[in-house]
């Protein structure tokens, strides 16, 4: 499905949206598991809530997506996904993380950052990780769209930032069942709920090169009953081997 327009939205703007994988049926279904999913977390003292990353409660963060519900196992090695990423990252590339943020009405924005610049030092000179977001609900500018500056996966340190970004986002707008890649350089922030009664429910596939330090310690966030169910290919990975980055030598 990774069309040459994609392609050249990745490269111009950062990022790009593909439409339609994932029927009305798949699409609603996940996010039926997501909510389950939510309430799972909560049971195992995991909190829907960081203060840290939002201004209210009404945004709703599900992290280790992956022992919460097999779906999202699917979903992180989904074909579409996959090709994404090879085409950004190479074949050399770890499963860094696997969220979700449900934002219902009267959530804020989070605080402006790239992906990249929290896992990496400046300079960010290279496409060195990549978010495959999944919209579960009609994303729109008044429930929640992720905003982004236009071109700012080209700036390689945080003093080329434009001291009046905040006004200058823009938010991504996708149909329910769409991918939106976005490269790790392209700075953003989660975008308000302004609306009464819709909710804005996506998930983040956060892939990143195979030298950069995973977000998530799936040795540990994984449970030992999920971590049987993995193919030799997922254990690579999310880094759950005992030696790692083994692909970087196989040609050598």
């Amino acid at each position: 499905m990774l069309t040459e327009e994609h392609k050249a939205g990745l490269q111009a703007s950062g990022y790009c949206v593909m439409e339609g994988v994932l029927s009305r049926e798949e699409t609603a279904d996940v996010r039926r598991r997501l909510v389950a999913a939510a309430a799972e977390s909560e049971r195992r003292g995991v909190p829907i809530y960081r203060e840290h990353l939002d201004p209210n409660d009404r945004n709703v963060r599900v992290f280790n997506l992956l022992d919460l519900d097999p779906i999202f196992l699917e979903l992180i090695q989904h074909p579409v996904a996959l090709e994404i990423v090879r085409h950004v990252l190479t074949d050399d590339f770890i499963i860094s993380n696997f969220t979700a943020n449900i934002a219902r009405p009267g959530s804020g924005s989070m605080k402006i950052h790239s992906d990249l610049a929290i896992v990496m030092p400046e300079p960010w000179h290279s496409p060195w990780s990549l978010n495959v977001i999944w919209c579960l609900d009609d994303v729109t500018a008044d429930n929640g769209g992720t905003l982004f500056l236009p071109g700012s996966h080209r700036l390689e340190r945080r003093s080329d930032l434009p001291p009046d970004i905040a006004e200058r986002m823009t938010p991504f707008e996708a149909p329910a069942g769409s991918v939106i890649a976005m490269e790790g350089r392209l700075w953003h922030t989660s975008g308000a709920n302004r609306t009464p009664d819709q909710e804005r429910a996506l998930l983040f596939g956060y892939y990143t090169r195979s030298f950069i330090r995973p977000q998530w310690n799936h040795n540990v966030g994984l449970s030992a009953k999920t971590q049987a169910s993995l193919t030799p290919e997922m254990r690579r990975r999310l880094g759950l081997d005992l030696t790692s980055n083994a692909s970087l030598y196989a040609d050598l």
